[in-house]
């Protein structure tokens, strides 16, 4: 075991570790005595490792919480966890990351450091960190928008934001707030549609796209909210009605096991009287609308 010289304060040392999962930077080591040298002795014993240009005290290996900690202390400038690994530790299920989000001022330039991606944004402040965290980590909206923005698939981009409600992290309202605030970002569009449909229903704007799309291909306006019995005699309202065909709308919470059962069953029930149904997320009426179209023309053409 190294020497411990009279100026190191090892019960400082570990009264600053503690709260940090028992990670700490040069600068704090410093301040409790332990000099480059001094750090180099532990290291070289076996009793420390470096994890970027941090330390963590143990040789073993380095917990979520160790990693975390090691790379915002990495960081020459203020940093937060942010994105994906923000949403996980919120509890954000279904949306693992692959490598550790974290946020740095643009100007910021941080050594690189394996498993940690650094995210570099103008528009970071101190003001995005959330209190209630110990390790600095951004709010959770700016979370779930900077992961849907930094996200290449507009469909996982959405499926982000609407997980997070559905899954009670957040309301419609606060993304709609944190995507305002976040200006000109990747997928901005869609997810605003996205939330409006999540907070208004499918009624509200997905049923005009259909619309639009139906004009595409070749079919007339549809009747909207039409009145349909089924099996059992309940009268049932369809989204969207074109005749010798209808079809239905899935909005953003439509993903929740219950209310999928409650649909799939009311489709069912339609379907043993005789109605041609097409079921369509609202989701795809924006990023897949060729598809939609195409099978519009494919139910005229086989209902006619």
């Amino acid at each position: 075991m190294p020497p411990v010289s009279q100026r190191q304060n090892p019960e400082r040392l570990s009264k600053l570790a503690r709260p940090q999962s028992g990670v700490v930077s040069r600068r704090q080591l410093a301040e409790c005595g332990y000099d480059n040298d001094a750090v180099s002795r532990r290291v070289t014993a076996g009793e420390w490792q470096p994890a970027g240009v941090a330390i963590v005290l143990h040789n073993g290996p380095l917990t979520t919480p160790q990693h975390h900690w090691s790379a915002i202390l990495t960081a020459p400038t203020t940093a937060a966890i942010a994105g994906r690994t923000a949403c996980v530790s919120y509890g954000l299920k279904g949306f693992a990351a692959l490598k550790a989000d974290v946020l740095v001022p643009e100007t910021s330039k941080p050594v690189p450091m394996l498993g940690v991606e650094w995210r570099r944004s103008r528009r970071f402040w101190s003001s995005d960190i959330s209190h209630s965290r110990r390790l600095p980590t951004v709010s959770v909206d700016r979370a779930v928008v900077d992961a849907a923005a930094w996200t290449d698939s507009p469909k996982v981009a959405c499926a982000l934001a609407v997980a997070s409600v559905q899954q009670r992290l957040t309301t419609p309202g606060a993304l709609r707030k944190a995507l305002a605030d976040a200006g000109q970002i990747r997928h901005a569009g869609v997810l605003r549609l996205v939330l409006a449909d999540i907070e208004g229903g499918a009624d509200s704007l997905a049923e005009i796209d259909l619309a639009k799309l139906a004009r595409r291909a070749g079919l007339p306006p549809p009747i909207r909210q039409t009145v349909r019995y089924d099996n059992s005699g309940r009268r049932r309202f369809l989204d969207a009605d074109f005749g010798t065909f209808s079809v239905e709308i899935d909005g953003g919470f439509h993903i929740k096991p219950l209310k999928y059962w409650d649909d799939a069953r009311r489709q069912n029930d339609l379907l043993l009287v005789g109605q041609r149904i097409l079921r369509f997320p609202s989701v795809a009426l924006r990023l897949e609308p060729e598809i939609v179209v195409a099978q519009l023309r494919a139910a005229k053409a086989l209902f006619g």
